[in-house]
């Protein structure tokens, strides 16, 4: 399976010199990123129309990231040669045949005069210069933004190159400072790092076991990963996230929890028993370039299971959930009931469920007939569990590297399976385009999430008697939970769906005193406010197609 296109972007060694040139003379500041303003003159030299210059930043420009990187700009420089040869321009076009491996730099008038004076006038500069990395020393300068030991460091003033760069600077500068004074961290998710705003989208395959999560993977990649096992017994015994990597290794999960590069820094409060369940296997390959997977123990029947784990399962279900970007939930025609801690799993997912795809694999095993009795089965049991009217959408397909099994299938079940897997790779294929938008939608979720919680705080806080009785109050309080959740929604106008579950709430509050909660403070919320209602909007129109 391809992300995007293996070939837009690639050139030859000759053209990739032109480029790089051209790259460096662009990129005035040297931190290897074009935005809008540094690359929209460079662009007119083209003589293209603005709504081909419009349609090549928005191919170039799939993810939505707001500049391009040496890559996309190739792409872009690619797309300008077939413009100016009267080809037009859609995103149809990455899936046509043209080569363009040998497709010649296009026509920039005037750049050539340009280019010597900028090597004489930048000579100085080249040492320090990048060449077409992905901007390294931008995502260095960034790391050191959250690195600081001053508590009252000032956020760097370092111009925002980029729509994630500027959420990390939001987040430091107004959503951390409430999360820390109401311990946003320690009640609902602990304090985001660099990593989590640069890491790589994933996808979660949940499912009981032999449902063939595990198999599915090595079908997107062509091969198994390092450590992977596949049998008919429960045999993934451990979460795994599979990465891209320079060789093909397995790293235990206490070590994966303490790299300063992996957004896996908040599985330590899952404790050692998790980590000793939890690993990172390695290894390089195109798709993992773009997608990272997170392979989980299959879920099994029976309340016995779910006693004997010596961590919270579906906490870091949980976890995973608000990290990734789609959610597999496997089933095959076999297996479609639905288990006690199944049923919790599924309900451990409540506020992803824009997230949620459900695959009915190995349904070759069954016939035509069989396979509507089988689909109806599901719908009526994930209807029970999913409380919502919508209408799940269901992958029906065999997804493993052995031929589609005609006999059971039919004719009308061969095809139906192939447009089907069509559909479910071309989801998985939007997934990086849509990465920026869901980071924008995961930290609006999650600076919403943080009023609340202040709000319920605060409220508790102001509850609590000034001098007597203060262990029976808060004792009263916490028995009370729901109903004192419920003057705090009446008071500040806010939705019930956005409240947090009361027994996990109960649960947090009993290892707290809540007198020394702090107080309301109305400058706090107001930054999150402005934050929500006019720097966030501005940031995305900063970074918006500069054609448009």
């Amino acid at each position: 399976m391809e992300i995007g296109s293996a070939r837009i972007g690639r050139c030859s060694k000759e053209h990739q010199k032109i480029y790089q040139s051209w790259f460096s003379y662009v990129d005035s500041d040297g931190d290897g990123r074009l935005t809008a303003n540094d690359a929209s003159k460079f662009f007119t030299m083209s003589n293209l129309s603005r709504q081909d210059l419009k349609q090549v930043w928005a191919i170039a420009d799939m993810k939505r990231q707001g500049f391009l990187g040496f890559n996309e700009f190739v792409a872009a420089m690619q797309l300008v040669s077939l413009a100016q040869a009267g080809h037009i321009l859609t995103s149809d076009i990455l899936k046509s045949e043209v080569d363009f491996e040998n497709l010649q730099p296009p026509a920039m008038e005037g750049l050539d005069a340009l280019l010597p004076k900028k090597k004489r006038s930048s000579g100085a500069e080249q040492n320090g210069r990048l060449t077409f990395d992905d901007s390294g020393s931008q995502m260095q300068l960034a790391a050191n933004w959250f690195s600081s030991s001053s508590k009252s460091a000032k956020v760097s003033s370092t111009p925002v190159t980029s729509i994630v760069d500027g959420l990390k600077k939001l987040y430091l500068k107004k959503l951390k400072p409430l999360e820390t004074t109401y311990k946003f961290n320690d009640f609902v998710s602990p304090s985001l790092i660099n990593s989590d705003f640069d890491a790589k989208p994933m996808v979660m395959l949940l499912g009981q076991y032999s449902t063939g999560k595990t198999t599915f993977i090595k079908h997107l990649l062509g091969s198994g990963y390092p450590g992977s096992h596949i049998g008919p017994e429960p045999t993934t015994d451990r979460f795994v996230v599979v990465m891209n990597g320079p060789d093909e290794r397995s790293v235990p999960g206490n070590t994966v929890a303490v790299q300063a590069d992996m957004p896996f820094n908040g599985l330590t409060t899952f404790g050692t028993a998790f980590l000793s369940k939890f690993e990172c296997s390695q290894m390089p390959h195109p798709l993992l370039e773009h997608i990272s997977f997170v392979d989980t123990p299959g879920v099994l029947s029976g309340e016995k299971q779910r006693t004997q784990r010596s961590y919270d399962f579906t906490g870091v279900i949980s976890w995973f959930a608000a990290k990734c970007d789609l959610i597999l939930l496997l089933f095959d025609p076999h297996k479609l009931d639905i288990s006690d801690e199944f049923k919790r799993v599924i309900e451990s997912l409540r506020g992803h469920d824009d997230k949620i795809r459900v695959v009915l694999n190995k349904a070759d095993q069954v016939d035509t007939q069989q396979l509507m009795r089988v689909y109806g089965a599901l719908m009526w049991s994930l209807g029970k569990v999913l409380n919502t009217p919508e209408v799940n959408r269901v992958y029906i397909g065999s997804f493993n590297d052995k031929p589609i099994n005609e006999a059971s299938a039919g004719p009308l079940g061969l095809e139906l399976f192939e447009r089907e897997q069509d559909d479910l790779l071309n989801d998985l294929k939007d997934i990086p385009k849509k990465a920026c938008d869901r980071r924008i939608n995961e930290f609006v979720k999650r600076a919403r999430a943080a009023k609340i919680h202040a709000y319920i705080m605060s409220h508790l806080k102001n509850e609590m008697p000034s001098m007597m009785g203060k262990a029976k109050a808060q004792q009263k309080l916490i028995d009370n939970l729901a109903d004192e959740f419920a003057k705090v929604q009446r008071e500040h106008h806010l939705p019930a769906g956005d409240f947090p579950n009361v027994e996990q709430f109960k649960d947090k509050l009993n290892g707290y005193s809540i007198d020394k909660f702090e107080r309301m403070k109305p400058k706090m919320i107001q930054s999150v406010d402005d934050m929500l209602a006019y720097d966030i909007p501005q940031l995305l129109k900063n970074f918006r197609n500069p054609y448009d």
